[in-house]
């Protein structure tokens, strides 16, 4: 049995995942905004360290972690978007390394939106861990750029720290879903800004079906599981075959 610390457990694909693991008998702690063993808002960068810092203080150790906890397109407070998806990952994890057994395995959430993503400098400082900078130019731009921005840095930083990682045996890798249906993306769709868009972008999914979060919570099961001992420093598609639509050329 092992044990996980899922962030955003309470709804969604972190729930799913959560609900999988304990049907394997493995324990899972939580940490969300609301109904977790940990709460915290991590949108809050103050809050966020504290609450970290005292749960790396508890003698807990960890066999994985998932951070699962994000926002979308839709939020209205838009430098809160890559404040949550991005380093209320990153601050989780490297926060918590020294709390992690020997094979212990990293699972992040990226997005097939993360292709998206054209501002450069906004990824760049969320990759120089420049918060202040972050939360800046997010604020000057769409909701949509934050979100995708966010979740491409996601996935540039997995690949950045999985060498490193891989030499302490800890594995990283990320997870980039599609149109999942969730009570966040529910909500993208009913808004008057994101609607239209979205049920045009569920349309097109070549598979014919938008993703369950149960979808998700199988593939995260198998990059945790032994099985995947050998993958480290991936981001793996799971989205109906759209990012494959979109960019047929792109390896």
């Amino acid at each position: 049995m092992a044990h996980y610390l899922v962030t955003g457990a309470a709804t969604g694909i972190g729930r799913a995942i959560k609900e999988t693991l304990l049907a394997q008998s493995h324990q899972v702690s939580t940490l969300d905004i609301r109904d977790a063993d940990f709460q915290c808002d991590l949108s809050d960068p103050a809050l966020r360290d504290s609450t970290l810092s005292a749960l790396a203080k508890q003698q807990i150790f960890f066999d994985g972690i998932v951070t699962c906890a994000g926002v979308a397109s839709h939020f209205p407070d838009i430098p809160a978007i890559p404040a949550i998806n991005f380093f209320g990952s990153v601050r989780v994890v490297e926060a918590l390394l020294d709390r992690l057994s020997s094979g212990a395995r990293i699972l992040a959430i990226s997005s097939n939106s993360a292709p998206q993503s054209r501002n450069t400098e906004l990824v760049a400082a969320m990759l120089e861990d420049d918060e202040q900078t972050t939360r800046r130019l997010s604020g000057e731009g769409s909701g949509h750029e934050a979100y995708a921005a966010s979740k491409l840095a996601i996935a540039k930083w997995v690949r950045k720290r999985a060498p490193e990682l891989a030499a302490r045996g800890i594995a990283i890798n990320a997870i980039a879903p599609g149109y999942i249906e969730t009570p966040m993306t529910q909500a993208v769709a009913q808004s008057e800004e994101y609607g239209d868009a979205i049920r045009d972008f569920v349309d097109s999914i070549p598979i014919g079906r938008p993703g369950q979060p149960e979808d998700v919570a199988q593939l995260a099961q198998f990059l945790l599981s032994p099985a995947a001992e050998f993958m480290t420093g991936n981001v793996v598609f799971i989205d109906g075959g759209h990012d494959a639509l979109f960019r047929p050329e792109s390896v």
